[in-house]
């Protein structure tokens, strides 16, 4: 069953034909075709297969996670697929990421989902950990949604990560995060993570190694 369901994932991926002058990659999610722009210079602007687990659960799972009219933010939203998904399924999304990322992300956003969406998405800059308060104040931020797909590998900010969910997260937000385990540090960010909020595998994906998880604050789960 998981080799079947990694199939039909990945066959939402799709290549030009013809080579062009600029480098793009294309997937059917939510009922359209989106090409994505990407570069080869920085992590975060190339599609992983995350996001594509992440993009195939919302849109093969839009009854039970209904997005039209909820607030979605995706943090490390890196390319944009997941964020454009989930706008094409009615949600009125911003999507973050670093400064130097923004650029790229606007456009794969804009290019995807103008006169496709109800809501025009918002791109907006996060660096996890700083200005939250600032950039995303408590008392007018509000999601129904935290989106991440793969924000969690080697680099020396899982302390702000941590930090950056658990800001965004109110007592009745829904956290959907897709994340594929390499090394032992994984683990030990959702162990931490635990501390915080209480976590549920949805979809397990072995042959990937991506586990896909729900997370509410603590005790808000069965509420």
């Amino acid at each position: 069953e998981d080799e079947q369901i990694v199939a039909e994932i990945m066959r939402r991926r799709f290549f030009p034909t013809l080579i062009t002058h600029k480098t793009w990659e294309g997937f059917h999610f939510a009922g359209h075709e989106i090409r994505i722009t990407e570069a080869t210079d920085c992590y975060g602007a190339v599609v992983w297969p995350s996001a594509l687990v992440l993009c195939y659960f919302l849109e093969t799972n839009s009854k039970q996670y209904n997005l039209v009219d909820k607030n979605v933010i995706e943090i490390g939203a890196g390319t944009g697929l997941v964020s454009i998904v989930a706008s094409l399924l009615g949600a009125l999304v911003t999507a973050t990421d670093l400064p130097e990322l923004l650029g790229n992300l606007q456009h794969n956003v804009l290019h995807n989902t103008k006169q496709k969406s109800k809501h025009q998405p918002c791109v907006k800059e996060l660096s996890w950990g700083i200005d939250l308060d600032k950039n995303f104040p408590r008392s007018s931020c509000h999601f129904d949604y935290i989106m991440a797909a793969d924000v969690v590998y080697h680099h020396p900010f899982l302390d702000e990560l941590l930090l950056t969910f658990d800001h965004l997260c109110k007592n009745d937000t829904v956290i959907l995060w897709a994340m594929k385990f390499r090394l032992e540090k994984e683990n030990q960010f959702v162990d931490r993570f635990q501390t915080l909020f209480d976590l549920e595998m949805i979809s397990n994906f072995p042959s990937l190694n991506i586990a896909l998880y729900k997370a509410m604050r603590k005790g808000r789960m069965k509420a």
